[in-house]
């Protein structure tokens, strides 16, 4: 299963990166940002699994969800929001974009996986 992680933080790429491949999948591609995150699963068509953080320059994780969500080729593709934008209202906004599940910085390895999991 390959997975797509776009964030604007090395540290956090490394980090959700590590945790995939501490629980079995060890295929992880990376993008900076939401315009290189489109780049990347338009080149990448055996992308499975799109993990995305909302707050990044050039083009957000909320946009790139919308234009991942317009195509219909990708109406199927998982997509999981790893963001500190916890509130209420961020979190209904990600999911009527299309996002399958969310997740609030900071997280745990379990939680990762158990939202994984449910989406898959």
């Amino acid at each position: 299963m390959k997975f797509l992680v776009v964030d604007d933080s090395s540290t956090m790429r490394r980090i959700i990166k590590n945790t995939l491949v501490r629980i079995g999948h060890s295929d992880v591609i990376e993008a900076e940002d939401g315009v290189e995150g489109w780049k990347m699963l338009e080149t990448n068509s055996d992308v499975e699994v799109l993990i995305t953080d909302w707050n990044m320059p050039n083009m957000n994780g909320l946009e790139l969800v919308q234009k991942v969500r317009a195509e219909s080729k990708y109406a199927d593709l998982p997509i999981i929001m790893v963001t500190t934008e916890g509130g209420k209202t961020e979190v209904i906004t990600a999911l009527k974009a299309g996002v399958n599940n969310y997740i609030v910085k900071p997280f745990t390895p379990p939680v990762l996986k158990e939202k994984l999991e449910a989406v898959l």
